[in-house]
């Protein structure tokens, strides 16, 4: 053995001895669930309407743009609303508070490095221009609206910030770093936010992951102090740790989507809440090694969940089991939408094709109701 490779191994032990004797002196934490990034395709449904973003165009890179579709009954014909003049290869963030209002932010990419943010009012007819905000964070739930008018927004420095009105701008409520070390964060270890929302009567709501075992990372704020407000978990789940991994409005309540364990005993839980504080649980469901790949809300609290391995599941509220889906049919993004209670809906897009489905019954599968071809401008991409 040359005297460098000694010096290698040497080394090496020396690392691996250090490292055993620093776990026997100091216990640490259970791991926070593995961060499998949950896509932001998803559709939302507010006072009848439901609109869904997914990417289309190339899988990845300047030539994928997501776009918007809106369908104003159950059984209608989606429509293509993707604002124009905005580049969309950041993916669309969704807020919705009416039937024909719904404020979207855009994500920063290529040369784009702010989120611009643009409502409309009248259904996707036109668009008009909010404060931009400096970059929305990477998560479906990194915008929301208050009944008001107010917004909210994680961005992807793990600050916190809202506009007191859709006119105003944007200022910094708290940061990931600064909510870890107030007592609340303390006591859960939290180690990083994925969701802001709003309370039904405009109070936010900050979600996020925590290392301690059992704790659910729902922040409410309270006489200017922020506390921990999350739902406590079954008995069998409460050795685990915790991810939010949506925390939306669903008509006049919030909706939390939980992730409890990691790897083949890791759970899905949804929880709903009607004021920040008190929650209901829906029945846990083991992933049995999938993972959740995106999530959709209906107005009425319904929770539809796209899984890896082609499968889909949904839950109609609490106390509920969750239902499984047929085989979902396949696309290079899939998304599903609730339309109405009962009613689950499914967008496939191919390149710059869209499909349409509808559940017809578990017998019968899923029946195609409509295709799309999307105007996909390949090399148009400026990023600005």
């Amino acid at each position: 053995m040359t005297r460098a490779r000694i010096a290698v191994a040497g080394l090496t032990l020396a690392i691996a001895a250090a490292g055993c004797g620093s776990s026997a002196a100091r216990p640490s934490e259970p791991h926070p669930p593995a961060a499998v990034p949950l896509s932001l395709e998803t559709a939302l449904t507010a006072a009848g309407t439901v609109w869904a973003t997914v990417p289309m165009g190339a899988p990845s890179g300047p030539n994928q743009f997501w776009q918007l579709f809106t369908l104003t009954s159950p059984g209608g014909q989606w429509t293509l609303q993707t604002p124009p003049g905005t580049a969309t290869n950041g993916a669309l963030i969704l807020a919705g508070p009416g039937r024909q209002t719904l404020i979207t932010g855009i994500r920063p990419s290529l040369d784009l490095g702010f989120s611009p943010v643009i409502a409309t009012r009248d259904g996707g007819g036109t668009w008009s221009s909010l404060p931009p905000e400096p970059g929305f964070a990477n998560v479906p739930d990194a915008l929301a609206a208050a009944p008001g008018g107010s917004l909210i927004a994680l961005d992807q420095d793990q600050a916190v910030r809202a506009a007191a009105d859709q006119q105003a701008n944007w200022t910094t409520l708290t940061t990931g770093k600064a909510l870890a070390t107030t007592a609340a964060g303390r006591r859960c270890a939290l180690s990083r936010l994925t969701a802001v929302t709003y309370t039904p009567s405009g109070s936010p709501l900050i979600a996020g992951t925590c290392a301690r075992a059992g704790t659910v990372a729902v922040f409410t704020r309270q006489a200017g102090t922020w506390q921990l407000a999350g739902p406590e978990l079954p008995a069998t789940l409460s050795g685990r740790p915790v991810r939010v991994i949506r925390l939306s409005q669903a008509g006049n309540r919030d909706v939390a989507l939980l992730q409890a364990g990691t790897g083949p005993a890791a759970s899905l839980l949804a929880a709903w809440t009607g004021d920040g504080q008190s929650w209901q649980l829906s029945r846990p469901f083991g992933l049995s090694g999938a993972h959740p790949v995106s999530a959709s809300l209906g107005v009425d609290g319904t929770v539809a969940v796209v899984l890896s391995g082609g499968r889909g599941v949904t839950v109609s509220g609490p106390g509920a089991a969750w239902r499984a889906l047929p085989p979902l049919p396949p696309g290079q993004a899939v998304v599903l939408a609730l339309p109405a209670p009962g009613t689950t809906d499914l967008l496939a897009a191919s390149g710059s094709m869209l499909t349409a489905w509808q559940l017809i019954g578990p017998a019968t599968g899923w029946t195609r109701t409509q295709t799309i071809k999307v105007p996909i401008q390949y090399g148009s991409s400026s990023g600005s």
